[in-house]
């Protein structure tokens, strides 16, 4: 094995250890598969420079971002799914948007770990998925940051309506801004505001 392989694994290794993940969510965090994360950390393959700086970016950020108590996209999306499985939409919904608002004070105040976002989460139920993918997109733009590509997941098949007491469905369609229309989510402005 050649000294540069050596010191890309090397690398890896470090990054792995940095993110605090195990070697299967950091591979997914990555956005690939664990059997080809482990092709590279032996030298089987080599990953291109990009794979590399970008592992070592989200490792970094999410050292950080644990060290500061500030959470990233695999604990906000842990989060959700813990949610969702108890079956209380109300409540999954009101995390939706923490999760939301958490993430425009990160972006505003610690814009170093908007890479702990670059972080692709684990799958959670589509429609909380595709929620989530419009929010952190949505921000990273306002923010005039490229969103991650974790958030690039399309329409969902069927649409989905927020009931919100008092307004039509149509009404409701109406308030709906195309960032979150164009995903085949339909909530109206008002259930966007948080206190």
């Amino acid at each position: 094995m050649d000294q540069d392989t050596r010191a890309v694994i090397e690398r890896l290794n470090d990054a792995l250890a940095m993110s605090g993940l195990s070697l299967r969510r950091f591979a997914q965090a990555l956005g690939t598969s664990p059997s080809r994360f482990s092709t590279y950390r032996t030298g089987q393959t080599a990953p291109s420079a990009a794979f590399l700086l970008r592992a070592e970016r989200i490792a970094s950020a999410l050292a950080q971002a644990r060290q500061d108590k500030i959470p990233s996209s695999i604990d906000a999306i842990d989060a959700l799914r813990r949610a969702a499985k108890r079956g209380d939409e109300d409540w999954t919904y009101a995390l939706a948007l923490e999760l939301r608002d958490r993430l425009h004070d990160i972006l505003a105040r610690h814009r170093e770990l908007a890479a702990a976002w670059e972080a692709q989460p684990s799958a959670v139920e589509p429609r909380w998925q595709a929620l989530a993918a419009a929010f952190v997109g949505h921000e990273f733009n306002r923010a005039g940051l490229r969103a991650p590509a974790w958030t690039d997941a399309g329409r969902l098949d069927q649409e989905w309506v927020l009931d919100t007491p008092r307004l039509t469905e149509a009404e409701i369609r109406q308030q709906t801004p195309d960032w979150l229309s164009e995903r085949n989510i339909f909530i109206a402005a008002k259930d966007l505001a948080t206190a």
